[in-house]
């Protein structure tokens, strides 16, 4: 068993598509009325029919007060960490320090190299994403940035402002590799949707995360551990879609508190595989305060 102990979060991932935006819009202002912790956007902007997950993190945290933004994952080989330090820093001095940053090195090199990236992969891509961590963390801190390597030229930037809260660095990894980056440098580890890596998969991955970070004199408590979970509440979802986690909302919070106290994660953000205007609310009313009643439970023994 793997239960780190850390509080539960909860977040729900809105789709960019362009022709989406008016159901996007009225679903963050729900989630946000739901008291959700989150709201996540994923970053493929070689989609055509996608919006910019960072213009429209900014714009739904206008539409909003309370939530907090999370790009599930940003592409570190589009968007220049320093650039996207001074992006987040910015969006977190308006938002009172409602951002985070879920970040990936790039898990479709010929789709980035079509948008003019560099198209990096294997250990190539994962000494990019290292370094990509540093100057993201010493750029958020402030300060002067510097480094000068085969993948980066930093001469000197005075990075600021200072974001009000923490930004959480958390990386988006798989292989072994980027997992042990995320033990050793990220402040958490994104896992790819449940149908990606499923269940009986994650304890493995959760050991190399361990291992490196308490080689590297972490503590592996620390770390936030965030599973994207698609599928379906419910009758209505379960005769549309076949994949994921789907089921009624006694399944739902018998799995969510299983993959807790069992797997070790501390954060969900549902991916609805149907109709997301009406899987949004036995999420937020049914599933996360069972979730949270039945986890408290299981810790204190009861």
């Amino acid at each position: 068993m793997t239960d780190y102990q850390r509080p539960l979060s909860f977040g729900v991932s809105l789709e960019p598509a362009a022709v989406a935006w008016p159901l996007t819009r009225l679903l963050a202002r729900r989630a946000e009325d739901a008291g959700l912790d989150h709201i996540a956007v994923q970053d493929h902007p070689y989609q055509p029919g996608h919006l910019d997950a960072w213009t429209l993190i900014s714009h739904m945290a206008a539409l909003t007060d309370q939530i907090s933004f999370l790009t599930d994952v940003a592409d570190l080989q589009l968007r220049p960490p320093v650039m996207l330090a001074k992006a987040a820093a910015s969006l977190s001095v308006l938002t009172g320090g409602r951002v985070h940053l879920g970040v990936g090195g790039g898990g479709i090199p010929d789709a980035i190299a079509s948008m003019g990236g560099p198209a990096r992969r294997g250990q190539d891509m994962v000494a990019y994403a290292e370094e990509s961590l540093g100057l993201l963390r010493t750029a958020l801190a402030g300060g002067a940035v510097r480094l000068d390597s085969p993948y980066h030229a930093v001469g000197g930037y005075q990075a600021g402002p200072v974001p009000p809260e923490p930004v959480g660095l958390w990386l988006g990894a798989q292989g072994p590799k980027m997992l042990a980056l995320a033990g050793r440098a990220a402040d958490g580890w994104i896992s790819p949707l449940n149908i990606y890596v499923p269940p009986q998969e994650v304890p493995s991955r959760q050991r190399i995360i361990d291992e490196a970070a308490v080689a590297a004199g972490r503590d592996p408590s620390t770390l936030r551990r965030v599973y994207n979970v698609t599928g379906a509440i419910g009758s209505l979802g379960a005769h549309r879609t076949g994949h994921g986690l789907v089921g009624e909302v006694r399944q739902w919070v018998d799995t969510l508190t299983e993959w807790t106290v069992e797997l070790g994660f501390d954060t969900y953000v549902f991916w609805p595989a149907a109709d997301p205007e009406h899987q949004l609310a036995p999420f937020t009313d049914e599933v996360v305060p069972a979730v949270r009643e039945r986890v408290d439970a299981e810790r204190s023994g009861r």
